[in-house]
């Protein structure tokens, strides 16, 4: 499908206001036609009467369902609709828990690695071939730090503010033995070296940044 052909409907689920408007007014300058909703609550309650050719959506939405539960939702019940996720994150193991829920035909794009507009009309555009092509263009780069998936999941606890006991609760192991893998964590990264600084909020602003890549 052309994206000259006609006018490709994108419903796009992002729960920060500033990208939403700014990516909504990106892509309606460019002829597409938007929904932009900031839940998955909100765009069920929609796709239906909106019928988009595809579904744009964050993967970390804030509380509740997130970008994953969203397209489960779709691949399950609008098989032909396409799936585009734009995140922050170089690896969506960074962004929610158990990565595995994300549709095998999902495109995925990082923010960071977006250089025009047109790049992300070409993921919309590969998500309608379901061609996937899209994605080898937006593998971990070398200048990304590859972690573990464990590793990532302790970094994902560290963005959310969980303390160590917290992290320790959560993964159901004692306290040293949560503190060894946040150390192990903070090693990999290359932050446990300064005592100047605190390794925590390196490690988050790292992760921020699209510089965490998972093996």
């Amino acid at each position: 499908m052309s994206m000259n052909s006609k006018v490709i409907k994108v419903m796009l689920v992002e729960d920060e206001e500033f990208t939403r408007n700014m990516v909504a007014e990106m892509l309606t300058n460019s002829g597409v036609t938007v929904s932009s909703v900031d839940s998955v609550a909100k765009a069920l309650a929609t796709i239906d009467s909106f019928d988009p050719h595809v579904v744009l959506t964050d993967l970390d939405l804030g509380s509740g369902p997130d970008g994953a539960d969203l397209l489960l939702k779709v691949f399950k019940d609008r098989p032909w609709t396409g799936m585009v996720i734009m995140t922050a994150h170089a690896s969506p193991e960074l962004a929610i828990n158990d990565a595995s829920r994300i549709p095998d035909p999902t495109v995925y794009i990082v923010k960071s690695e977006i250089k025009s507009i047109s790049n992300l009309l070409l993921a919309i555009e590969e998500s309608i071939e379901k061609t996937g092509k899209f994605q080898s263009s937006f593998s971990a780069s070398s200048e990304k730090i590859t972690i573990t998936a464990s590793q990532a999941e302790i970094l994902r606890m560290i963005a959310d503010g969980l303390s160590n006991a917290s992290i320790a609760k959560e993964r159901g192991i004692t306290l040293r033995a949560a503190e060894a893998l946040i150390q192990r964590t903070f090693l990999a990264l290359g932050v446990n070296g300064d005592p100047n600084v605190n390794p925590r909020v390196v490690a988050v602003r790292m992760w921020h940044q699209g510089k965490v890549a998972v093996k």
